[in-house]
């Protein structure tokens, strides 16, 4: 589906589907680019509600700027992970920056468990520092590998490079 419109970019929802509608607390996954966006409008995805969820952005090339009801600015990067906490509501827009030729990244929607369906709304940017060796690059965003800093029970890792 176009995001931002009919002149704007495809994303392509890989969750749910009909063979698998919802994948623990994982209810949306969603995937855009590589795409050149320098002679169209990127993402342009002008300010609409979220409740009871968070959305989990993740960029490999390009940027785009946050903004929110809660106050929360912040313009997204490859390399970093972006938590945004709907909780009881929060209103945001998305759009690709001026300078981005080539936007690429996905989203997980994570479906809030009950007792944090009504928490404030909140916005978290996290950007490890990265692990490398001849030819790779490792970001570990959550958890911890030899060493990198532990900040929940869940692994999220990025590996760049040559595949072993």
């Amino acid at each position: 589906m176009p995001l931002g419109g009919p002149r704007a970019m495809t994303v392509y929802r890989t969750l749910p589907q009909k063979q698998r509608s919802l994948i623990g607390a994982w209810c949306f996954l969603d995937h855009y680019g590589p795409d050149d966006v320098s002679k169209s409008l990127g993402m342009a995805v002008p300010r609409h509600p979220h409740t009871g969820l968070q959305t989990v952005s993740w960029l490999f090339t390009g940027a785009i700027d946050h903004m929110d009801s809660a106050g929360f600015k912040a313009t997204v990067r490859p390399g970093e992970l972006n938590l945004m906490t709907a909780g009881y509501g929060i209103t945001h827009s998305e759009f690709s920056t001026k300078d981005t030729t080539v936007l690429h990244g996905a989203q997980l929607w994570v479906a809030l468990p009950e007792h944090a369906r009504n928490m404030e709304p909140t916005f978290e940017s996290y950007r490890p520092e990265p692990l490398t060796g001849p030819g790779w690059s490792l970001s570990v965003f959550l958890g911890n590998r030899r060493g990198a800093a532990e900040r929940a029970g869940l692994d999220v890792v990025e590996l760049r490079g040559p595949h072993p």
